[in-house]
């Protein structure tokens, strides 16, 4: 059984609901406090797959993420980079997405080229939301058909149940310049859109998550943890027979990335 470590330290909320997820996807979840594996980042070299929960971590202090990821990015970002060169699957919902683009795990190299020694300058950023104002609903999504997110791969839907939901103040995704926003289109790293008519927070090219050039890596706005039952659905009554067949969208991704790390904990 694959085992999953699941980073959480003070302000994380989201943590259970990841580890449920995995679990229900078959993989084993593990918690590990930020400290603990700064303490010994040998520790990260157990788990097949690593989740960033959402949540406020240290309160968002100075900006949403800024602390648990200036930890991460100065004592983590090697070991991390280690996990994904033999095949870790990465998850980094809301609270975590902004995490992981500050520490560098995101956007990433372009594809065939090696991770940096150090951690490279943030090229996205999730800014304040258009509305300036927190945003706790639930959104339509989109799962673009070229993607290369080992976490979104293959999975469909529709107008109704393809939704997932958000909690965020600072979720709007800018690029650094318009030439990152061609790099990751042209290389099939955008994993999740807000539909056109469903952009909640003004994000660039209503992106909703995006993976590194691996596709090993997915961060993401949405929270795919809280839609891995039909009846998390908001009016999941409402849907047919059809509309509820195999699992949520939220399940999926997981069972994809369990999937793909059973392979490499098996060898």
């Amino acid at each position: 059984m694959p085992r999953a470590l699941i980073i959480t330290t003070a302000g994380i909320n989201c943590d259970r609901e990841l580890a449920a997820s995995f679990e229900l996807a078959g993989a084993g979840a593990q918690f590990r406090h930020l400290n603990e594996l700064i303490a010994d980042p040998s520790l990260i070299d157990d788990f097949d797959l690593i989740g960033l929960p959402g949540g406020f971590s240290y309160g968002d202090a100075v900006a949403a993420g800024r602390i648990m990821a200036q930890l991460m990015r100065r004592h983590l970002y090697g070991p991390l980079v280690r996990a994904l060169q033999r095949g870790v699957p990465m998850i980094a919902p809301c609270n975590g997405f902004q995490i992981a683009a500050q520490i560098g795990l995101l956007p990433g190299p372009e594809a065939g080229e090696p991770w940096p020694s150090a951690p490279p300058a943030p090229s996205i950023a999730l800014a304040h939301n258009s509305s300036a104002r927190f945003i706790d609903r639930w959104v339509k999504i989109e799962i673009p058909a070229a993607t290369r997110c080992i976490w979104t791969q293959g999975i469909t839907v529709n107008a109704l149940s393809g939704r997932l939901p958000i909690a965020h103040g600072e979720g709007r995704f800018i690029p650094a310049s318009d030439e990152v926003l061609r790099r990751l289109e042209a290389g099939g790293q955008i994993a999740v859109r807000y539909a056109a008519d469903d952009n909640p927070n003004g994000s660039v090219a209503n992106v909703a998550g995006i993976c590194d050039a691996s596709g090993l890596v997915l961060g993401l706005m949405p929270h795919p943890e809280r839609y891995t039952r039909w009846t998390q659905h908001p009016f999941w009554t409402r849907l047919g027979d059809d509309q509820r067949a195999g699992d949520p969208p939220g399940l999926a991704m997981f069972r994809n990335a369990v999937a793909h790390a059973a392979q490499f904990a098996a060898v």
